[in-house]
């Protein structure tokens, strides 16, 4: 583990002297409300290191030392996304050893599948839902977090080779582009949306008004105490309680502190006396007419793409999915495909005049 000052000296002039390096993190969003970055791993040829990020060592050094190497990744959209909070984290050169697979037609994509087809080891998933924040880490959890990288560049070497043979090393480029690019954009929260959890649309627009107060509750609560949002509530207690309360408010977890229930109360009895008016309303959804021809057009994008997919040995949504052929069946001025789906497709993308 490479907490120490003294150590990350030496682990920095190392690193400076290898080209490709395998990179995994592991973060607290299962014990925190507030997620943050608390281990990253890190491989080259003969070496596996943890290096702390809670320990106040400058990432910035570490990222610059980065800059201009090949990084590989299993799944690096998470990954890419946690590192560009601690700063400006290179990612011009990522190998995505995921994205590969699927080019190459692999049907099962995670980390362990590859690893035990490729490598005939089966590891360990015991650690998985673990607090990476605590200090010391088990012996389990380091050997867990090692295994993440420890097969990687094996892998990569794997698919490098067949995505070479196949002729597919441009799909690669394009698609790691894009997963890489998608990284780089801000998520914006749209705040109607979020109260609106997996089977709530059954339930009543009162129920909806209870519903969304009790979200906006629960997460007020879980940022005061840094935890996770079903650690104080499940989504299935809050979509029952938003049921029930509209004929009995005899409904408030028995585990919530005092000054939680207080709360709690507030929140329920003024979404109880809210207006009819100013419950939630159902969303709209603009009725989107498909044409005869459109339609024809997307039976036959379908139907090729189903025989190339056979043909190359892909899944067919790697060629293109449902949604991306109705797009493009429809003209629609946003292009949903890659260059290399358009070519395979035979789809021309020339802008129409």
């Amino acid at each position: 583990m490479i907490a120490a000052p003294s150590l990350y000296v030496d682990f920095l002039e190392q690193l400076a002297q290898h080209s490709e390096i395998a990179l995994d993190t592991e973060a607290d969003s299962l014990h925190c409300y507030y997620e943050k970055l608390c281990l990253i791993q890190i491989a080259w040829p003969g070496e596996l290191l943890l290096l702390d990020p809670l320990a106040g060592l400058p990432l910035a050094e570490f990222f610059s030392v980065l800059q201009g190497k090949k990084l590989i990744f299993h799944d690096a959209d998470y990954d890419l996304r946690l590192l560009r909070r601690s700063g400006s984290f290179p990612d011009e050169n990522i190998f995505d050893t995921m994205i590969a697979a699927r080019l190459c037609g692999e049907r099962h994509l995670g980390l362990a599948a590859l690893v035990e087809k490729y490598c005939s080891v089966e590891l360990s998933k015991a650690s998985r839902k673990d607090n990476w924040g605590q200090r010391p880490l088990s012996s389990t959890m380091s050997t867990y977090a090692l295994n993440d990288v420890r097969y990687l560049h094996g892998l990569a070497a794997i698919f490098e080779e067949k995505l070479l043979e196949l002729d597919r090393m441009e799909w690669f480029y394009q698609s790691r582009d894009r997963m890489v690019r998608a990284t780089r954009e801000v998520r914006i929260k749209d705040e109607d949306m979020l109260w609106r959890i997996s089977g709530y649309a059954k339930l009543s627009p009162r129920s909806w008004a209870i519903l969304r107060a009790l979200w906006q509750w629960r997460d007020r609560e879980s940022r005061k105490v840094d935890r996770p949002a079903f650690y104080l509530l499940s989504n299935s207690d809050m979509l029952r309680i938003a049921e029930c309360a509209p004929r009995s408010q005899d409904v408030i977890p028995a585990r919530l502190s005092q000054a939680q229930r207080a709360q709690f109360e507030e929140a329920l009895s003024h979404a109880l006396a809210l207006p009819e008016e100013e419950c939630p309303q159902p969303l709209v959804r603009t009725a989107i007419h498909t044409s005869r021809q459109e339609m024809e057009l997307f039976r036959k994008l379908k139907d090729k793409r189903d025989h190339l997919a056979d043909q190359l040995g892909l899944n067919p949504s790697v060629i293109a999915s449902k949604l991306a052929l109705e797009m493009v069946a429809k003209n629609s001025p946003s292009q949903p495909l890659l260059p290399w789906q358009c070519a395979l497709l035979e789809i021309d993308v020339t802008p129409k005049v």
